[in-house]
């Protein structure tokens, strides 16, 4: 496993899948328009549906499953009904991610990026992880959400540091191309996707934070 070049100072990380467990309230959003439609549930042995659903924007999604449907608005319109507080019960915080952040904190800068677009406060604040992170990336503070490189760039011009600098921890495709459209070096958190380090439990990124 290669090291990076330079220290690292910043450390980012994506939400869903990686902070947090949210795979079956995803699935339970989208079978709730799914429902309201009449339509049958989601194929969860559909893994290129389960990929979208899972790491893209609400918009990518909406649009992947309902672009040129002719319940298009109906389906939109349903689905910002659905609050977050309704799915909270059905996510989980990943194992070790408090212990970590706790040993992270006043030693290296934090951040999330998700495509997240107006739970990610609200998450925050009920899993217990306020005080933790400088800053918060969402879809909805970017013209382009994951795969497209802005919202990782947005938070490296925030902190005013080089690409090199900082470590993306994702599990998806998305993070990873956004990850390598702005040059910062990815960690892949239970993936085999390609990456500069891959981790299995989240204090294993500590020898990548500060070598060792």
């Amino acid at each position: 496993m290669k090291q990076t070049n330079k220290r690292c100072k910043l450390l980012i990380y994506d939400c869903d899948g990686v902070m947090l467990d949210t795979l079956e309230s995803n699935y339970i959003f989208y079978n709730r328009v799914m429902e309201h439609l009449g339509r049958p549930p989601l194929d969860r042995s559909d893994l290129k549906a389960r990929t979208v659903l899972h790491t893209y924007s609400f918009e990518n999604v909406m649009e992947y499953f309902f672009g040129n449907d002719p319940c298009r608005d109906s389906a939109w319109s349903f689905a910002k009904t659905i609050h977050y507080r309704d799915l909270a019960p059905f996510m989980s915080i990943e194992d070790g991610l408090i212990e970590t952040l706790d040993r992270l904190k006043g030693r290296v800068s934090l951040a999330v990026c998700t495509n997240r677009a107006i739970s990610m406060d609200m998450i925050i604040d009920d899993f217990g992880l306020s005080g933790y992170f400088e800053y918060v990336m969402t879809a909805a503070k970017v013209t382009n959400p994951k795969p497209h490189p802005e919202p990782l760039l947005k938070i490296l011009d925030h902190f005013g540091i080089e690409a090199g600098e900082a470590l993306f921890v994702g599990d998806g495709e998305v993070d990873m191309m956004s990850a390598r459209g702005a040059g910062v070096p990815f960690v892949a958190y239970k993936s085999r996707l390609p990456s500069s380090h891959r981790i299995e439990r989240h204090g294993e990124i500590l020898s990548h934070v500060f070598g060792g």
